[in-house]
């Protein structure tokens, strides 16, 4: 997935996978996965889907800043 934010580019296929959390099964309305990512240069997002009853029930990109990246990865 593809997506510009504040006129950069966040792209899954060429952004170094750091860490994937899923939440259910598969099937599971309520499940859902976060995976976090860098970007070559340096910058993090997290790609998101899930269920229709989950948090993500549509497929997005966040942001994540650098200084939440280590509480992300702790708490996952």
């Amino acid at each position: 997935m593809k997506k510009t934010i504040r006129k950069r580019e966040y792209d899954t296929e060429t952004a170094t996978l750091v860490k994937k959390s899923t939440v259910g099964y598969f099937g599971d309305p309520a499940g859902y996965e976060e995976t976090l990512y860098q970007t070559p240069d340096g910058y993090y997002f997290l790609y998101v889907c899930g269920g229709p009853e989950s948090p993500y029930a549509e497929e997005d990109i966040q942001v994540l800043a650098k200084t939440k990246v280590k509480a992300w990865v702790e708490s996952h």
